[in-house]
């Protein structure tokens, strides 16, 4: 098939190489403008750029995708479908119904749940059992589509955002050129959403990686699994900020210890009273230092039952 290919981060990497593979004809690769890095401010290409680039590809990259140019070069470009994962922009009607087949959607979520800019990795942190990729027909609403084909995958005890990221990259690539075979064929049945049974997965901000104390344990578990390895999940540490990289729960519980109180210290970890349980701190990042086991941080560092955190 022809295809037009729009996408941005790495999660859309796995999809371009696979269709490129698959012997598709990729006819534009659109992706969002290069953004500003670093001291210098040197403009940085996209994830999807990159790749692009590496195979010689066309390249446009809108600042808005509806404005008249965009869509007169999508117009002019020939292809039986546009491709979409992880683009970063909503398409109006114009583009959703521009090609024969529209455009098709690689949505890192069990549709109709977790609609939004973040279902991976609020999946981990709502305790999901299981997440997976949905390829969906677009319309004009938010991730509301006609679902085309589905495919799950369990989350193992300590998966973290970076880790489902990784494999639903993978499946999503796979599962992309599956559907564009099927759709080719005429063997796709679409099937309707319904209404979504999770709140909208909105796009993680810096802030929201904030551990309140006053939370149950696992909870607060889930939260650094799922924001690891962004934004990461943190604390304060007596005026500096303590990244938390990995945590167990530990049901026992504390009377008259305040949430965020470091109740005892081992030699290999941290135990910090929450509104239900310990959290053990097993992995942690305190500012200006390196990400350690907290074994080696404390050999370095004294730390006292008594302290509270945050």
């Amino acid at each position: 098939m022809k295809i037009i290919f729009m996408g941005t981060p790495d999660f859309a990497v796995g999809t371009l190489e696979a269709l490129i593979e698959a012997g598709h004809e990729i006819t534009l690769v659109v992706s969002q403008p290069d953004k500003p890095k670093g001291r210098g401010h040197e403009l940085i290409p996209t994830p999807v750029k990159e790749v692009a680039l590496a195979h010689g590809l066309r390249i446009c990259q809108p600042v808005r995708v509806r404005d008249e140019a965009a869509v007169e070069t999508l117009e002019n470009t020939d292809a039986d479908v546009i491709v979409v994962a992880a683009f970063g922009q909503l398409l109006p009607k114009s583009i959703l119904t521009m090609k024969p087949y529209g455009c098709i959607n690689v949505h890192g979520s069990l549709l109709p749940k977790y609609r939004g800019a973040a279902p991976i990795q609020w999946a981990v942190i709502d305790g999901e059992e299981e997440s997976g990729v949905t390829i969906m027909q677009m319309d004009e609403g938010l991730d509301t589509g006609d679902m085309l084909l589905k495919a799950a995958i369990p989350l193992e005890p300590k998966e973290t955002g970076g880790t489902l990221f990784e494999k639903l990259s993978a499946l999503g690539a796979s599962l992309c050129v599956e559907a564009l075979a099927k759709l080719e064929e005429g063997t796709l049945t679409p099937e309707k959403q319904g209404e979504s049974p999770t709140a909208y997965a909105k796009m993680l901000t810096k802030d929201m990686g904030r551990l309140d104390w006053s939370r149950p344990a696992k909870e607060l578990e889930r939260q650094i699994r799922g924001f690891n390895p962004w934004p990461s999940a943190y604390t304060e540490l007596l005026g500096k900020t303590l990244k938390i990289w990995d945590a167990d729960v530990c049901e026992e519980e504390q009377t008259g210890n305040v949430c965020g109180e470091i109740v005892r210290v081992s030699k290999d970890a941290v135990y910090v009273a929450c509104k239900k349980g310990l959290l053990r701190i097993n992995e942690l990042q305190l500012q200006g230092k390196k990400r350690m086991d907290t074994a080696a941080f404390l050999r370095g560092y004294h730390l006292e039952s008594g302290t509270v955190l945050g």
